[in-house]
């Protein structure tokens, strides 16, 4: 049986800016949706960074394989061409302020209206409703908020941001599977739905080990514990010095652990009462990464990570941004691909972590340059004639 791929048949509306909006919709996109951004004519926010350093890469990647329509959704022709996509579209996303659709008059009850079958995502901060709906929400902010800068760090040293926008791409991850569960539904009722993601929300289960040593030391709140686990409920758990760099590894329950002792040389190790447990590994923690750090330290990162593999100890090296672009099993698996892109050169972009059975991934196709398929779309799909396109442009509707 011929495979196709899963969304080929479904066509989204993308009005998401930054990572998570963006993000949920190239998902859609490398799932086989056509998916048409439509930006403000001087273009989204994340396009606009491009001026700054090589900030134009980050568009580039959440932004493949999509159609680039502007729009000014302030103009009531604009709202017009917006209500005419909705009319042919099975989704439509948007991530931004709540509220701010509705005052646009393109929120959820106007475009249900226009198309009974449309699933409309909403992706925010702190959710549509709330005491906190109309916070400022950036990654940076709700990071603050959810907890995520308070665990971060080390104990002696303020908090920090986790260094991935944890929030935002949470957030999309979910507001995606938001959209396919809605779609789920319309096939079998033929009725549209509204769904939201708060960012807040998706990505508080990811304090679980934090909230466990939260509650298991009756409710006092943990001091940051570096690299160490988040719950202080695992040792090893740390990341370890070598001759030229660091390796990160962990132990999970006695066969590791009596492995690792086994690498390091010191099988005698099992019978020492401090570590005959993880409970009073746990205990003495200090004296086992002592112990650890002693036996990393004299070896380069790479070799000592093969000798543990050997081993069947969970590791590995610490590795740079330069390493990981050019990681051999990402590009093997076609995860990361180079590309050429017209604006920006040869660079690298990701494919979606999603995997299809009987479909090779898709190819990328660079993002567009601003407006780049305003004919494509609105003539040729939407059916305007040429001269209408252009007294549109002219009028700053496009």
């Amino acid at each position: 049986m011929q495979r196709h791929y899963p969304l080929q048949s479904v066509t989204v509306v993308d009005l998401g800016q930054i990572y998570n909006g963006s993000y949920a919709t190239f998902l859609m996109a490398m799932a086989g949706a056509r998916v048409i951004k439509v930006e403000p004519r001087e273009g989204e926010h994340l396009r606009k960074r491009g001026n700054v350093g090589g900030a134009g890469l980050p568009f580039a990647m959440l932004n493949s394989n999509k159609q680039s329509v502007t729009l000014n959704l302030k103009a009531p022709r604009g709202l017009e061409l917006l209500f005419d996509m909705v009319k042919r579209a099975d989704v439509v996303l948007e991530n931004f302020a709540p509220g701010t659709t509705d005052r646009l008059g393109c929120g959820w009850a106007a475009l249900s209206k226009v198309n009974p079958r449309i699933i409309y995502a909403q992706g925010s901060g702190y959710g549509q409703t709330g005491p906190y709906r109309d916070y400022p929400a950036m990654d940076l902010t709700v990071q603050a908020m959810a907890g995520v800068m308070s665990v971060t760090g080390y104990a002696d040293r303020p908090p920090v941001k986790a260094g991935p926008a944890v929030c935002d791409f949470f957030g999309g991850v979910h507001l995606f599977g938001a959209v396919m569960t809605a779609l789920y539904e319309r096939e079998k009722t033929g009725v549209g739905r509204a769904v939201e993601v708060s960012m807040q929300e998706a990505v508080y289960p990811s304090l679980s080990s934090n909230l466990g040593l939260y509650y298991g030391t009756g409710g006092s709140v943990p001091v940051r514990t570096g690299n160490r686990h988040g719950g202080m409920a695992e040792s090893p758990y740390n990341v370890y010095p070598t001759k030229d760099g660091y390796i990160a590894i962990i132990c999970v329950g006695e066969t590791h652990w009596k492995s690792l002792i086994a690498a390091m040389g010191q099988p005698e190790l099992a019978a020492d009462p401090r570590f005959a447990s993880l409970k009073t590994r746990v205990a003495h923690m200090d004296d086992v990464d002592a112990l650890v750090g002693a036996f990393t330290s004299r070896y380069e990162k790479q070799a000592l990570f093969e000798l543990l593999l050997a081993h069947r100890v969970p590791c590995a090296p610490v590795r740079d941004l330069a390493e990981v672009v050019d990681d051999p099993h990402m590009h093997a698996r076609k995860a990361l691909q180079w590309i050429e892109h017209p604006e920006l050169g040869r660079i690298p972009v990701q494919s979606s972590p999603l995997r299809f059975d009987g479909v090779d991934p898709l190819s990328i196709v660079p993002s567009r340059r601003l407006g780049e398929d305003n004919v494509a779309v609105y003539g040729d799909w939407l059916g305007r004639p040429r001269d209408e396109i252009e007294r549109l442009r002219a009028e700053g509707v496009i």
